[in-house]
Formats: C-alpha cells, structure tokens, sequence
C-alpha cells in the first residue's frame, strides 16, 4: 500500500520507491488534503457507528455489507439526482466515503 506525506522539506515522499512527484505543486498539496479529511472523516464515523458498514447488525437486512454500501450510494446518488440536500450534511465527503467504504468491503477480508 502506497503512502503519501508532505515532509517538511517540502517534498512528497510515498512508500512507492518509483513514484516521482517533484516538483511539488498545490494540486499535490489539495490532493493529500482532501484525502486526509476523507480518512479522518471516515475513522471518526466508524467509532461513532461501531463499524456497522464493514460489519453490519443485521436487524433487518440481511443483505451482505458489499450490497448494503451500495444501496446507500444508490441513496445518495439519488438525493443528488433529486435536488434534496439537508443542511449539516456534505453529500460530497459522504459518497467519497461510501466509495471508501465499498473499496475497502471488496478487499476479501471484509467479504461476508
């Protein structure tokens, strides 16, 4: 797995040793940004949810956890279609994370 960080020399090291990112430009910058917030986003709802997205309670579904992160994408894709947004929620940052999410699901260690 690849890992990117900005080091304070200004240079962008990763783990990948035939990577080269120099000169370091601000798209390189807003792209680890972006990135960082994703994860931490992330990271924070699976503590608050108790990692129900990897691995979900069942109560009423018992839709596999690859299926039931698609239907929410599928949910958000259709509040975007339809126009309808909630104040406090950033539609964006969720679909980001729920394609995070579903990546991660398909890895076989998650697989149900």
């Amino acid at each position: 797995m690849n890992k990117y960080r900005i080091d304070p020399s200004d240079t962008l090291r990763t783990t990948n040793p035939d990577a080269d990112f120099s000169p370091i430009t601000n798209a390189h910058r807003e792209i680890l940004d972006v990135c960082n917030n994703i994860s931490s986003m992330l990271i924070e709802k699976n503590k608050s949810y108790g990692n129900s997205a990897l691995e979900p309670v069942r109560i009423f579904s018992g839709s596999d956890n690859v299926e039931q992160i698609k239907v929410r994408i599928d949910d958000k894709l259709s509040r975007f279609a339809r126009g309808g947004e909630f104040p406090g929620d950033n539609d964006i940052d969720d679909l980001i994370g729920y394609l995070v999410l579903l990546k991660v699901a398909l890895r076989n260690s998650w697989r149900d």
